[in-house]
């Protein structure tokens, strides 16, 4: 026969099952300890882009510089665009390779090639340092070393006057690695947050105009 204290034990090991809730995922637990390399990687991720970016957008700010001012490197002192001198006429009227040579050849020196040449390295430039306006400077920068590269010719070993190229590969060369990266840039970069991308896509304009990113 049941007692009183059978039955106040049965009570208490036939309470009500309450199911276990699933473990809290705050701030400090240890999915975020576990996520941290991701994050890491992440950001490592941004800052070598946005290096690269900055880097790049160097390279074209510079050679609108030096050819401006004649700083001494590409450009002698004195031989300047503000000193009267030509930023094409020096490059293109060597070209004596490739199917453009005649052609490349009679822009050589001419105003509006001049002014096309160094609007497009600053406007390339700019947008690249400052991170705006990337698929506009991927567009351009990419068309300019197009040029280049079929102005230098990298597949011919010789040129017209059998004189050799000194070229090192007939297809890959800095102008190709240049324009590769400034497509990659447009692609991944816009609105970064490392430069003025975000605030840059935010303007009205830029919002109803995506190619302005």
């Amino acid at each position: 026969m049941a007692t009183a204290h059978d039955h106040r034990l049965s009570s208490r090991l036939h309470l009500p099952h309450r199911p276990t809730s699933a473990p809290r995922r705050d701030a400090t637990g240890p999915d975020v300890v576990a996520g941290a390399p991701a994050i890491a990687a992440t950001r490592t991720v941004d800052v070598a882009v946005a290096g690269l970016r900055v880097l790049l957008g160097f390279v074209f700010l510079w050679a609108f510089l030096d050819k401006t001012f004649g700083l001494g490197y590409a450009t002698a002192n004195g031989k300047g665009w503000v000193d009267g001198g030509s930023p094409t006429k020096g490059f293109l009227s060597h070209v004596h390779v490739g199917p453009m040579a005649g052609t490349l050849r009679g822009w050589a020196g001419e105003t509006w090639a001049d002014w096309l040449f160094m609007l497009g390295l600053l406007g390339v430039g700019l947008a690249l340092i400052l991170g705006i306006g990337l698929r506009l400077a991927a567009l351009s920068g990419t068309a300019m070393m197009a040029l280049m590269w079929i102005a230098e010719w990298p597949p011919a070993k010789h040129l017209d006057s059998g004189k050799a190229t000194a070229s090192t590969n007939p297809f890959t060369d800095y102008h190709v690695i240049y324009a590769i990266s400034l497509i990659t840039l447009a692609a991944v970069a816009v609105g970064s947050r490392l430069g003025l991308g975000a605030l840059w896509a935010r303007l009205p304009i830029v919002r109803d105009h995506r190619w302005l990113l």
